[in-house]
């Protein structure tokens, strides 16, 4: 039951996501062009002048503003609303999903286990928006993505909340994705003469895995090559034949998609799928 206290507490997460979306997109803009993301006041990517506070309102100055710097009156690139909304709706879905989610109530896993996918999800939105902006992988988001699963998954286990079997079957889907992905990687380059995917996505799918444990791990990968053909195939129809079969698309954003998915219905599509074979 939707109750006063639900919509309000919803609500000022959300707020409170946008603020953070807000930092994450300069730090994700910064990134891009390789600037200091630390120092320095916001500015517009236009005409380079500083953004006053009341006009730096996350979502709300966007709206007022008409999407239009006040200086220069160019358009504000819209990089930064989205930013603002995906950390939103994320902030939203994890209280939303809290009481199904987070289900360890051991300490202090009742409080680390929150943080830990938070920050999992902050992570995978710069990812997944400097892929899709940049067709690039930053090696070092996939490296502390990499980290923070290693050691989520070590604690799980050595708490005994996770059996060891599940570990060993964990570390060994991530390492089989790895290989696969890699195999493709090699192979594009063999067969094209130039690479048909990104060695960055490569290193994503190690900490992806890792995330997911091994049944939802096929579940995600199964889910982003056929999201990615889709795309593809809709891209080739709108463009009516100009972009070819061969036209590079970032891979890092369906994996991304395809873990969102594995994480909430990776157990149900994947007890589903086994169903159907067995029938």
């Amino acid at each position: 039951m939707i109750t006063i206290s639900f919509l309000i507490i919803t609500t000022i997460l959300f707020v409170f996501g946008t603020i953070i979306g807000s930092f994450l997109s300069v730090v994700i803009l910064r990134s891009i062009s390789g600037e200091n993301w630390v120092k320095g006041r916001s500015r517009c990517d236009s005409c380079k002048k500083t953004i006053a506070w009341y006009d730096n309102i996350p979502l709300l100055s966007f709206l007022i503003l008409r999407g239009q710097c006040r200086h220069c009156k160019k358009s504000i690139l819209p990089l930064h609303p989205m930013v603002e909304v995906l950390t939103g709706v994320l902030f939203m879905w994890w209280y939303w999903a809290g009481s199904l989610f987070f289900r360890l109530t051991i300490a202090p896993y009742s409080v680390l286990q929150p943080i830990f996918w938070l920050m999992v999800g902050v992570i995978l939105i710069y990812i997944f928006i400097i892929d899709l902006n940049t067709m690039k992988i930053h090696n070092n988001a996939v490296i502390s993505l990499t980290v923070l699963a290693i050691i989520y998954r070590l604690s799980l286990s050595f708490s005994g909340i996770m059996q060891i079997v599940d570990l060993y079957s964990t570390f060994l889907a991530a390492l089989i994705s790895y290989l696969f992905f890699y195999a493709i990687y090699k192979l594009s380059i063999v067969i094209y003469k130039r690479e048909g995917m990104g060695f960055g996505d490569v290193l994503l799918v190690v900490p992806l895995a890792l995330l997911l444990g091994a049944q939802k791990t096929i579940v995600c990968l199964f889910l982003a090559f056929i999201i990615g053909a889709v795309v593809g195939l809709i891209q080739i129809a709108i463009s009516k034949g100009k972009t070819k079969l061969r036209s590079e698309i970032p891979f890092g954003p369906f994996l991304i998609i395809g873990t969102a998915i594995s994480l909430i219905w990776g157990q149900y599509i994947y007890s589903w799928y086994w169903s159907l074979i067995m029938l």
